[in-house]
């Protein structure tokens, strides 16, 4: 083909793919290698004829679609196997065409970056989230090993949002907020502001168009007057910077609509109470000129105080550096300032991109590629944490919130952690290690309760102990994705290993029934049963056991050839009883139904993923499991059991001032802990609190009973279960 002439025929429609083609080319040939710019020419004759046959719902060739992201990427002056790959996005998924035919005609790297944008369309999913949250995995695993990837699928939603209206109002609206809740931020997060905005006010066009309209509308009208004041404004700040001698481009702006809307919601305020929808940037030549600027506009304008941000000494997390001010201007009208360098400039609309836009400035390209990368690396950590792709997803949407703060380490160390982050989230930042081993932690030198959000500023220190175990409890109030993986992660880890450990024990007294055990069992047989149960060690089996999923005799049964009828009877009893210590974790639980508590005469119970569920041999739900002999444990307390466990007490008594207060001074005098109180009104002066506490054993509950017995308010006392 040689060197592509920039001239466009005009004969030709504007849908016309071989003049989008040519469109294409000329805007290459500004920037690339002749030889390059036929590279893609290639590539489109290639997905033309690839796609010959396919028509989108607007009844334009296919071909167009592929060429237009191609064009979104060239604008960005990405490289030619980025723009190839555009072409050839969607051959791979929507034509007979194999990866391996891609990479023969184009190369290895074009060829996986187009299976890295591609979905998984070979595989029947569940519903349309799971399908959605797998592809986004596949994704994220391609964006480990090219970037590029990522900028490629923005200009194929971009494209895709630009041209939505044409779908079915339900799909336009699925499609829209998974662009506002995924692709928008994921732009953001990379620093590609330009991109970002396009895609935030399609997306809200799609989800909400009677909003967007109503909006749009009201700051029409609003564009007169204070448009004018803007301009007032902005001619007086060239002409102060012009009597400091500083040389800089002083910007007008606007907000776009959707942040406009997001501020009226999360703000509960009206439009005409948004006063900061006009803006001004101003752009200069040095970091100390934006400095001296922000000067010149406090001596202008009086500052909004709590308002003043420096994103160029502490950057965002994308890269994005400025100087934010909010003014109070004429007529009292709020104006919000951004003050920023011309490189700066282009890293806040280019982001990532500008590695390939401006590599001229290796400074601001590198910053940009290693920011992604760790967010990338993050990413990574909590796919390989998360075997659920829904829950992977979720936990994305979280990470891809932009509000931050900014603590510090006890070593003056600064640490960025999204709005809303707690103590528990600030551990794991630090390492996985840290947040499993914590059990305290002090900010600005006082001891704070876990759960405490952090603010802006704050020093904040983590005590942690040897042995010390995540908390279950901490997944409620954790803000990060990483640590909410790392909790599930370390929980997952911990209950796997206690479910071997039950299993073992659980095993261990089936295969002593049968005057074997699990040393004695040759290793051929043991080998054999596992291969007959597809599982891939002993360990594996153990586990199951311990988590309900196989029954510990029907297993010793089969490693051992010996067949026993069923006790039915006495069902439980297939050898030595299993000791309840307290101490087995997750894989042991006690019914909440009967609250059993040691001391009391119990029956366990195998349940598929909880383990053994431990109840009162009275409790009324026992009865169910009278028709499932298989299923029971005979289990027995040992001696000495630590740990509390939780009981209810029924309190009677006669309605006075004070009398809550007195139950639970004598409650807390008998060292148990109330959990949760409620009252219920009886017989006028009669009044029945509910108390569930918790106790060591019967013992502890009998010295409190007796303590709460002998109180004059007192009329009757009563443990209450199922």
């Amino acid at each position: 083909m040689g060197r592509v002439d920039p001239v466009v025929s005009d004969d030709r429609p504007v849908t016309d793919p071989a003049r989008k083609a040519d469109e294409l080319c000329a805007l290459l040939a500004s920037y690339l290698e002749p030889e390059q710019v036929e590279f893609v020419h290639r590539a489109y004759r290639f997905g033309a004829e690839a796609h010959r046959d396919q028509r989108r719902l607007s009844g334009e060739p296919y071909i167009t679609h592929p060429l237009a992201v191609a064009k979104i990427l060239a604008e960005m002056r990405m490289d030619h196997q980025s723009v190839t790959a555009a072409i050839l996005h969607d051959v791979i998924e929507d034509t007979p065409t194999a990866k391996e035919q891609v990479a023969r005609e184009f190369g290895e790297e074009v060829a996986e970056l187009v299976d890295g944008v591609s979905k998984l369309t070979q595989i029947d999913f569940k519903s349309k989230a799971e399908a959605q949250a797998e592809n986004f995995r596949k994704m994220v695993l391609a964006m480990s090993k090219d970037i590029r990837v990522i900028l490629i699928k923005l200009a194929d939603r971009l494209h895709n949002m630009r041209t939505i209206w044409v779908m079915a109002p339900p799909k336009r609206r699925r499609i829209a907020r998974e662009t506002l809740e995924i692709y928008a931020p994921i732009a953001q997060r990379l620093g590609i502001n330009t991109m970002r905005v396009e895609l935030e006010d399609l997306g809200f066009a799609a989800l909400y168009p009677m909003r967007y309209r109503v909006l749009k509308e009201k700051l029409r009208r609003q564009r007169g007057a204070r448009g004018e004041t803007l301009e007032q404004v902005r001619k007086m700040v060239e002409a102060r910077m012009a009597e400091a001698n500083l040389n800089g481009i002083v910007i007008g702006r606007e907000k776009h609509l959707w942040s406009i809307y997001q501020k009226m919601r999360t703000k509960n305020q009206d439009f005409q109470d948004i006063f900061d929808v006009y803006g001004l940037r101003v752009i200069v030549d040095s970091v100390d000129a934006c400095y001296r600027v922000l000067g010149l506009l406090h001596g202008l304008y009086k500052p909004k105080p709590g308002r003043i941000k420096d994103y160029i000494a502490i950057p965002k997390a994308n890269g994005y550096q400025s100087l934010h001010t909010s003014l109070i201007g004429p007529r009292r009208i709020r104006i919000e300032a951004q003050v920023r360098t011309h490189e700066m400039d282009k890293m806040a609309d280019s982001g990532i991109a500008a590695h390939w836009m401006y590599k001229e400035n290796e400074q601001v390209s590198s910053t940009a590629q290693a920011r992604a990368r760790e967010w990338i690396k993050g990413l990574m950590e909590m796919q390989r944490s998360t075997v659920n792709p829904l829950e992977f997803i979720e936990s994305v949407k979280v990470d891809l919130q932009p509000d931050e703060v900014y603590v510090f380490t006890p070593k003056g160390d600064i640490m960025k952690l999204p709005r809303g982050a707690t103590v528990i989230d600030f551990a794991y930042a630090v390492h996985s290690d840290v947040g499993d081993a914590c059990i305290a932690a002090m900010v600005d030198h006082r001891l704070t309760p876990l759960r405490t959000a952090l603010n802006n500023g704050q020093t904040v220190e983590v005590i942690t102990a040897p042995g010390a175990r995540p908390n279950p409890a901490w997944l409620d109030f954790v803000v990060t994705a990483r640590a909410r993986a790392a909790i599930r992660q370390s929980l997952k880890r911990l209950k796997g290993e206690a479910a071997v450990s039950l299993g073992r024990r659980l095993l261990e007294q089936s295969l002593s029934a049968l005057g074997r055990s699990l040393d004695t069992l040759p290793e051929d047989q043991l080998q054999a049963v596992l291969g007959s149960l597809s599982l891939p060690s002993l360990e594996a089996l153990l586990e199951e056991i311990g988590l309900g999923q196989r029954m510990p005799w029907l297993v010793a049964q089969r490693l051992t050839g010996v067949s026993q009828e069923l006790d039915t009877a006495h069902p439980a009893r297939h050898g030595q009883r299993l000791v309840i210590r307290g101490t087995e974790g997750a894989v042991v639980t006690f019914a909440r139904c009967c609250h059993p508590i040691p001391g009391d005469p119990i029956v366990g119970f195998a349940s598929a993923g909880r383990g053994v569920v431990v109840h009162h041999r009275d409790c009324a739900n026992v009865r169910e499991y009278r028709n499932h002999p298989d299923k029971w444990i005979d289990v027995q307390w040992e001696t000495q059991v630590r740990g509390e466990f939780p009981v209810v007490l029924a309190v009677d008594v006669v309605n006075r001032r004070g009398v809550l207060a007195e139950l639970a001074a004598t409650i807390s005098d008998t060292e148990s802990n109330i959990e949760s109180v409620t009252l219920d009104e009886k017989e006028g002066m009669i009044t029945t609190i509910r108390f569930t506490i918790s106790v060591h054993d019967r013992v502890h509950l009998a010295r409190v009973m007796r303590r709460l017995r002998v109180l004059s308010s007192v009329i009757r006392i009563t443990r209450r279960r199922a």
